[in-house]
């Protein structure tokens, strides 16, 4: 699978993008917890999903805390999206 790093997707720039699989993935910080992020990173999954692309979010902490748990996440999610 080739990921995509910092991909515009219409006006919006995802953290990671497959094509192949119709995938984003976000990696959130802090910044995206108030209640104006909130509402932005819903309106952003709204317009990817619109486009029949799925959107996960790990936060900086998951990744960097519970890497291992996060790939093994990913594996799962990426196997999933292989076999549709």
């Amino acid at each position: 699978m080739k990921f995509h790093r910092q991909y515009g997707i219409g006006e919006y720039i995802v953290d990671f993008y497959c094509a192949e699989l119709k995938l984003v993935i976000e990696i959130d910080g802090e910044s995206h917890f108030t209640e104006d992020a909130i509402k932005y990173d819903e309106i952003r999954t709204e317009f990817m999903e619109s486009l029949k692309i799925k959107v996960i979010r790990f936060t900086n902490r998951e990744v960097i805390e519970n890497t291992k748990g996060v790939l093994e996440k990913l594996k799962i999610i990426v196997k999933k999206k292989k076999l549709n």
